[in-house]
């Protein structure tokens, strides 16, 4: 496990379903001039073919690098090892934290969904580098996600996580600044930011609300 630090403000997440007809590599070059410092690459396979979504990932990794952005692969480890991404992020039905690190080596981020304060107390003593708290809201960016935790789990991970966590899940401008004052520092909102007409315009006022 590393002794990794995530960075304060907005966490990044691409979804290209919902970019306006923008590509996601597009979206990310607009996230990172807004100054977002970290990058998930999210898609599933079902929806885009594997060497397409391989490219992007090369794509996005050149870019990252170049500004100085953390850059994270949602699922495929296979394309994080293959384009030297930073890390990866699971969820709970995805390979287990300590498989993932046998393949990544000790000096690569690895993130885990969390939806319980048993499974954030387990993240830490499996090896995670930092969890996702949520969903926060009802959302329906991601498919078969569990029911919405609310301020209840939120709360419990700002008191007790030893893990740097980031608060996502159905968070919008009108709520950021509630999830904020609940202990979250690093916040991800998804369909708000790729979805804006002007994505360097929502994330200076979505940062503005942010109570950090």
């Amino acid at each position: 496990m590393n002794d990794y630090k995530l960075p304060k403000g907005l966490y990044g997440i691409t979804a290209e379903q919902f970019s306006l007809g923008r590509s996601n590599i597009e979206v990310v070059q607009e996230m990172i001039k807004g100054g977002i410092g970290i990058i998930q690459y999210r898609e599933k396979r079902h929806k885009k073919d594997y060497c397409e979504i391989f490219k992007e990932c090369q794509e996005i990794r050149k870019i990252t690098k170049e500004c100085g952005v953390t850059f994270l692969i949602n699922d495929f480890v296979d394309i994080a090892l293959l384009v030297d991404a930073d890390g990866v992020h699971v969820g709970q039905e995805d390979l287990p934290v300590p498989a993932v690190r046998e393949l990544l080596g000790p000096d690569k981020i690895i993130g885990l969904s969390t939806h319980s304060p048993e499974q954030c107390r387990d993240a830490a003593k499996i090896g995670a580098d930092y969890i996702g708290v949520g969903p926060i809201y009802s959302t329906q960016t991601k498919e078969d996600v569990c029911n919405a935790v609310g301020f209840e789990y939120l709360d419990y991970a700002a008191a007790h996580s030893t893990l740097p966590f980031v608060a996502i899940g159905g968070i919008k401008k009108h709520n950021i600044a509630e999830v904020s004052r609940h202990g979250a520092q690093s916040i991800c909102l998804v369909t708000e930011i790729v979805g804006a007409k002007d994505i360097n315009a929502i994330i200076r006022e979505l940062t503005q609300t942010m109570q950090i």
